[in-house]
């Protein structure tokens, strides 16, 4: 029987909850087994960017990432939403170049930086976004470099049946323990495919991603390679002032995770397998960081000096115009 969602996160102003922001969280080893949850751990929901690790196992385990010699922060940038800093976007532009390609190859569309001196710094200049600042351009890059490598058409790499995105969801649904045929698909923000599976099935794929590497499985030369490339280069995965860098570098890479639009977070402890995942149900980015946080504190994943380095997200305070401190965003909840 499906469960209801669980308050997750309460938002306080002065003496008042103003209000509440519900969802769901899955916790299960690299066996399938759920360890802890909260609200419905297979409620269905599209993974969107959390998928991004899942989907550059391929481009490794094809041999493409060796062929165009990609290197580790490549690699990394490949997993990433990242914020359009010039070290993500000079990135971009060194795989295209090891593929022969210009930026117009990119199918992902443009938006403005997220990191707002970079914004700015294009605004001063009177230049355009492009799509080497879309968050997505290192994924769209890794298909370019998978398509590339198995000699398929470049220009239609976005639909669903391009042999390109056939093997990234092969890869997703085999590491989610979900037949292909029913990984439900979207279309993500940036065009191409999105996945749609139960909760739990993202928190398993984490919790295969994160499995020993000396497991002796045919994919764990290219685990290890993704894991080791966004744990060595966690500025590459997000940027500065971002919670997926933040978090790896406060664990000193004992748990990588990546954030998904929508309210959608997924994480691992590499080398144990163990995987979490976590939806707030109204999609809110305010109530994400927290909950998150609190998750992984209550799993005893962060210790005191990392809860410390991720304060500013764990409950960050509600200022008002003037700066004066008047509320909190708060995690509330205690998982099963």
């Amino acid at each position: 029987m499906r469960q209801s969602s669980i308050p997750l996160v309460t938002v306080t102003r002065c003496s008042l909850v103003e209000s509440v922001h519900r969802g769901h969280i899955a916790v299960v080893d690299d066996g399938g087994r759920l360890l802890r949850s909260a609200g419905d751990p297979r409620c269905a929901t599209y993974a969107r960017s959390s998928a991004k690790l899942l989907q550059a196992i391929p481009v490794v385990a094809s041999g493409a990432a060796s062929r165009f010699r990609l290197d580790a922060p490549e690699i990394a940038l490949l997993c990433a939403s990242h914020s359009g800093e010039e070290r993500h976007v000079e990135a971009v532009f060194r795989i295209l170049r090891k593929l022969g390609l210009e930026e117009d190859a990119l199918q992902c569309g443009a938006h403005p930086p997220y990191h707002k001196p970079s914004a700015d710094a294009l605004r001063r200049a009177g230049e355009s976004p492009r799509a080497s600042h879309n968050n997505c351009s290192g994924k769209h890059a890794g298909m370019l470099t998978l398509a590339k490598h198995l000699g398929a058409t470049l220009h239609d790499y976005k639909l669903p049946e391009h042999p390109v995105q056939q093997a990234m969801l092969a890869a997703y649904a085999a590491f989610a323990g979900v037949p292909a045929a029913d990984v439900t698909l979207g279309v993500d923000g940036c065009g191409v495919p999105v996945y749609g599976a139960p909760l739990s099935a993202l928190a398993l794929a984490y919790a295969r991603l994160a499995a020993p590497f000396d497991d002796g499985s045919p994919d764990a030369d290219a685990r290890r390679t993704v894991v080791e490339a966004v744990r060595s280069h966690p500025e590459m995965l997000a940027g500065e002032g971002r919670y997926d860098t933040a978090l790896i570098r406060a664990t000193n890479g004992r748990v990588i995770g990546k954030m998904g639009a929508e309210g959608v977070f997924a994480a691992a402890v590499p080398g144990e397998g163990l995987g979490f995942a976590l939806k707030i149900e109204d999609g809110s980015q305010r109530a994400l960081y927290p909950a998150v946080t609190e998750a992984l504190l209550q799993l005893g994943w962060i210790d005191a000096a990392a809860e410390r380095a991720l304060a500013e997200f764990h409950k960050p305070a509600i200022r008002n115009w003037s700066g004066d401190v008047v509320g909190a965003v708060l995690p509330s909840f205690r998982m099963a």
